[in-house]
């Protein structure tokens, strides 16, 4: 058997498996060449796209737990544009395989020109290519799994349409579908489609309302993109979008941008682009909004994922958003007409999504932080690639697909209204047409299909008089025209509240929907959940059952020593323009600095683009910024400058634009030459007689830093020659002279003793010498005689404290 390698010995055999499943042949009539000489036009893929159902599912009608979509749902594909392409499985299915390929309609896969277009691989622990078919997309290991996503690129003009097909195992059920769920058919885009997306969207046919939560992760973080990562400005804009109808669209691939697109794609500002939202009027339901986040990524447990709530109907059932890269030329992310309406009259129950940039074709940037370049003429929206630029952040000359940058989760937290779809959502549902079921006897015949009866209407009557209620039901099918089908309003009498005999039936309500992030994302916080009456008392009284509760939360329980605690954000400042762009900001405070001492790193000051309307008057026609000027210093800190132009004549009015901007620079460290403090005295000569040497001694004050010049020597010593010393023994006359000599010193020291006291002063011994400033290359000693007595005809200045300086430790280090 012709398999791809894979992991262990287990995932082979399964392996095996599943391509026996698939293809329904021995291992006899494949070909006997290694695996590694395989071709696609040896066959092996063909037989892969005739598979049928095997195992013992078999096929089935009406097939709907897995699905093929490719994301926009379009019919219609721009040659050589990038699609994202998602296989999965609705709640509680799951699959253990797959296999997907793009086949040109009306070609079997013999050949390798059948197959159109190419797949990239997005995660390679989900998928990898198939050895033996190279077109093909396959598992890279078999687990249970409920979603993958692929990349594919569409083939040049000129392929036709295409078939992209899917093939699901799920334990021993093999799933291949030629038509249905699992077989996206697109053709190429042709000139009448004007190169837009063509978005063939069905009429929703849910009743009710939905209310969903929109969550918001952002992942853009330096870990997972390196690369020129922006660490002191990158943020995600304020974050815009709507739920809507099928004839408005906020934005799309293949598609050219709004004024207020463009203004969110380039400058983050939603100003412009909820603008335009509102003036759509009734094809709009709900205005979706969420704060910018400086910087783009923190933990949640620093700080929550911003998330917004909104609601669709049946007109009104698709929803789209973007927000920006901050900073970036003009890069985005976002849904497009995501449709929360299902086949079956239902509304979806959850939607997740890996997010990747897209360029809106306003900007020539090719980094995060490009100057601004207009792109004339205006190109179409598009996702980035790996392969746009080499200086590109996302660029990998493999051609291997970008790391997503978010995630976005939208999951339905209430319905309101009627509820007609046949097949239930979940079992919640199922559990309530039961308990609808068991409350009312129905001879409604089996050819007539309704939807459930509304809730009661109150009472006519507001007393104890009878009056009557109103309920009514619709007819949604009636399979025999012969058979007739009562009616779908039925009437019963009633009494006023309190009035009744009969105990009022009790509220049903739906299950609590999940809660609330928490307020605070560090310490005790409040969080909330909500849930909806599904039916009300037929006695027509109000439901008294909570709808809503609370409760007390914590995050990081007992908040890191280094973490803070900071206030919710305050109101934004005003604008500081008064049209145009302009800046705002706003400031929150430190409740509880870290326990450690250390700085609180949470950001306590937000700025933000803000957008006023258009000036009237002329706008300041300006040159673009030169080049920076060199900096004003060879070493060290200094300045640089840029300047630009004024070109719009003077009479059109004052500009206040700046002209010139100035910024700090660094350097390398600018040299420092080593100091040295000043000569000492010289010491005494080191010989009583003959030749001897004077010592004197200086201190380094500042080593040399930064390539400076090194410091000179630090002891310098000459000699000295007090007198001849005798070479032989000493004769009675020299004996004499010396003792005389010795008696004359005493005698004149006792004077200058006898001195120090007629001055006044009586002198204390001298100290002992001090430790030596250095250990080597020569330090300096000193030691200290002071007044021990002043007698009272003493002067001030005739009794001062004597110092002694001396050279040591002169040895070399």
């Amino acid at each position: 058997i012709l398999l791809q390698p894979i992991a262990s010995k287990r995932s082979e055999m399964w392996r095996a498996a599943v391509l026996l499943l698939l293809t329904g042949c021995v291992c006899a009539s494949m070909p006997e060449e290694p695996a590694d000489r395989a071709t696609p036009s040896d066959g092996y893929c063909s037989w892969i796209t005739r598979a049928q159902p095997h195992g013992a599912g078999g096929r089935r009608e009406g097939f709907s737990e897995f699905r093929l979509r490719v994301e926009g749902d379009p019919e219609h594909y721009q040659p050589g544009s990038t699609y994202r392409v998602t296989l999965y499985a609705t709640n509680p299915a799951y699959f253990r395989g797959f296999t997907l390929i793009a086949l040109k309609e009306g070609h079997n896969g013999d050949q390798e020109e059948d197959y159109a277009g190419n797949f990239q691989i997005i995660d390679e622990e989900d998928a990898q290519f198939m050895t033996n078919c190279p077109p093909a997309v396959t598992e890279s290991t078999p687990r249970r799994r409920t979603r993958i996503q692929v990349f594919w690129i569409a083939p040049p003009s000129g392929s036709g349409c295409v078939l992209l097909k899917a093939s699901i195992v799920q334990r021993k059920i093999i799933s291949f579908q030629d038509e249905g769920s699992l077989t996206k058919r697109m053709c190429e885009k042709g000139d009448s489609f004007n190169e837009t997306t063509d978005k063939p969207l069905l009429d929703c046919c849910a009743c009710g309302t939905a209310k969903y939560r929109v969550t918001f992760y952002g992942n853009w973080s330096e870990k997972l993109h390196p690369k020129d990562y922006p660490r002191r400005a990158n943020h995600w804009s304020a974050l815009i979008g709507a739920s809507h109808s099928k004839n408005y669209i906020l934005w799309e691939y293949g598609g050219y941008v709004s004024e207020g697109v463009k203004q969110v794609a380039e400058l983050g500002s939603p100003v412009k682009m909820e603008e335009e939202i509102r003036q759509k009027g009734d094809e709009v339901l709900t205005v979706i909004k969420m704060k910018a986040q400086w910087p783009a990524w923190q933990p949640l447990n620093v700080r929550a994922a911003p998330s917004a709530e909104f609601s669709v109907d049946r007109t009104r059932h698709l929803m789209s958003f973007l927000t920006m890269l901050g900073p970036s030329p003009d890069w985005n992310v976002g849904l497009s007409s995501e449709d929360l309406c299902t086949k079956e009259c239902g509304w979806v129950q959850k939607v997740v999504q890996d997010l990747i940039p897209w360029d809106a074709g306003t900007d020539n940037g090719v980094t995060y932080e490009s100057p601004n370049k207009p792109t004339t003429p205006q190109e179409k929206i598009r996702p980035l690639t790996s392969l746009d630029h080499p200086q590109s952040p996302f660029y990998d000359p493999e051609g291997g697909a970008i790391t997503p940058v978010a995630r976005v989760v939208v999951e339905r937290i209430a319905r309101k209204g009627e509820q007609c779809n046949i097949v239930p959502d979940n079992v919640d549902d199922i559990v309530a047409d039961i308990a609808q079921e068991e409350k009312e006897e129905d001879d409604t015949p089996e050819t007539c299909i309704y939807s459930n009866w509304s809730p009661w209407s109150a009472c006519s009557s507001s007393t104890c008089e009878k009056g009557k209620r109103m309920r009514q039901r619709m007819l949604k099918a009636q399979l025999d025209l012969s058979v007739p089908c009562p009616h779908t309003q039925d009437f019963e009498p009633c009494m006023g509240p309190g009035c009744s005999d009969e105990d009022a039936s009790t509220c049903m309500m739906s299950e609590w929907i999940t809660w609330s992030p928490c307020s605070m994302s560090c310490g005790a916080g409040v969080r909330s959940r909500e849930r909806y009456v599904k039916q009300f008392p037929d006695d027509g009284f109000a439901c008294t059952h909570s709808t809503e509760e609370t409760e007390p939360c914590t995050v990081n329980d007992d908040c890191s020593p280094s973490s803070c605690l900071v206030t919710e954000w305050g109101e934004w400042d005003a604008c500081s323009a008064t049209c145009g762009l302009g800046m705002k900001r706003r400031e929150r405070m430190v409740k509880m600095p870290p326990s450690d001492g250390s700085i609180c790193g949470a950001e306590v000051v937000e700025v933000e683009r803000c957008m006023m309307p258009e000036c009237h008057t002329i706008p300041c026609l300006l040159s673009p910024w030169s080049d920076w000027s060199d900096c004003s210093v060879t070493c060290g800190k200094g300045t640089r400058i840029r300047q630009r132009m004024l070109k719009s004549p003077v009479e059109l009015g004052e500009c206040k634009e700046e002209l010139e901007q100035v910024e700090k620079c660094m350097l390398p460290e600018c040299p420092m030459d080593c100091v040295m403090s000043e000569w000492s005295e010289w010491s005494e000569c080191s010989k009583s007689c003959g030749k001897g040497h004077l010592i004197r001694s200086r201190m380094i004050t500042l080593e040399p830093q930064f390539g400076g010049d090194l410091c000179p020597e630090t002891t310098q010593r000459k000699t000295c020659k007090i007198k001849k010393c005798n070479q032989g023994g000493l004769n009675s006359d020299e004996r004499k002279r010396r003792k005389e000599d010795r008696k004359k010193r005493r005698n004149k020291q006792g004077r200058e003793e006898s001195a120090d006291e007629l001055a006044g002063c009586k002198m204390k011994p001298w100290s002992a010498w001090i430790d030596c400033t250095k250990l080597c290359g020569g330090g300096i000693q000193e030691r200290l005689m002071t007044a021990k007595k002043r007698y009272k005809n003493a002067q001030v200045t005739s009794c001062k404290d004597r110092k002694e300086i001396r050279a040591c430790n002169v040895h070399p280090c």
